[in-house]
């Protein structure tokens, strides 16, 4: 093991070419400089110096270590500045999952914004529902995650930030005949078959729709299930049915599907931000500006909210 206090000796003493000057340059006298360097060319296993009675020249051993010897001791220098800046949520790594639907809103944004403010922290991106999110929360193989749920529904045992309120709009084949219509009344599509995501990814948003249905004396007809809003998309462009998807998903013109709103109380749901407790410096970072970007401090106070602490035994 070489330690730096010894690259620093052989640097001196191969840019001054003279042990004495070395030694003064280094504020210590020449003979434990000598012997200094002379254990490290018996650790190395090579003469470093050709040193003759009036000069001292680099040997090519020497030559070959020199830039690499500047090279180590510039990037000890760093090391408190990296380990400030990773304390500080300046620097690492930000492991993120976010469900499509929002990549379809604001992410894209925000991704951008924080890239842009915070160019030191790597974002490793990962697209999963909720349920695979849980998983990998449990796993530690993600740091923080955007989900998809009914209001006030947020997983619990996560701090959660609501990031986006929406309505759930329908979308349609473009040849069903409602099309014509700006919003839907609720029994005039209830009948619709619908193509909807399996309960497991979203078990809040999804009792919440085929709750509404039941509120209003109906008993849902579920064509199919497919995992990806975009997915879902496809089937109905393809004739399966109508479906249920959060009004950013009104972004992705597929072609032959319409969205319509639903008259009268919309159906909602929201997306937040959820990680563990307590947050790695680089979350901290990415939840601070998120919430900076938020249109109103109030709202954002009251929505950020932290799972309830233990108490001791």
């Amino acid at each position: 093991m070489i330690e730096l206090r010894t690259l620093r000796q052989f640097v001196a003493v191969a840019e001054e070419l003279h042990f004495g000057r070395a030694a003064e340059r280094l504020r210590m006298t020449q003979p434990p400089l000598s012997q200094a360097i002379q254990r490290l060319e018996r650790t190395l296993g090579a003469p470093l110096f050709a040193r003759h009675q009036r000069s001292v020249r680099l040997s090519p051993a020497g030559a070959a270590l020199l830039p690499e010897a500047r090279r180590l001791l510039a990037a000890a220098e760093t090391l408190p500045q990296l380990a400030q800046a990773a304390a500080a949520g300046l620097s690492g790594e930000l492991r993120l999952a976010f469900v499509s639907s929002i990549a379809y809103g604001p992410l894209p944004g925000w991704l951008r914004s924080f890239r842009a403010a915070h160019a030191d922290v790597v974002l490793r991106l990962r697209e999963a529902t909720l349920d695979v999110q849980l998983d990998a929360f449990a796993a530690g193989e993600i740091d923080a995650g955007f989900v998809l749920h009914a209001p006030g529904a947020a997983p619990p045992g996560l701090a959660a930030w609501r990031a986006l309120r929406e309505p759930l709009v329908l979308a349609l084949p473009e040849s069903h005949p409602l099309t014509s219509r700006r919003s839907l009344p609720f029994e005039q599509i209830a009948a619709e078959p619908l193509v909807i995501f399996p309960r497991a990814i979203a078990p809040s948003l999804y009792d919440a729709v085929l709750g509404f249905y039941r509120e209003q004396g109906v008993t849902p007809r579920i064509a199919q299930e497919a995992i990806q809003m975009q997915t879902i998309v496809n089937l109905v462009s393809a004739g399966i049915g109508v479906a249920w998807v959060p009004a950013a998903l009104m972004q992705l013109q597929r072609p032959g599907v319409v969205y319509r709103p639903l008259a009268g109380a919309p159906l909602h749901c929201e997306t937040s931000l959820v990680w563990r407790e307590p947050a790695p410096p680089v979350v901290q970072r990415f939840v601070e500006h998120l919430l900076a970007l938020a249109p109103a401090a109030e709202q954002r106070q009251s929505a950020l909210r932290t799972p309830p602490r233990r108490k001791a035994r």
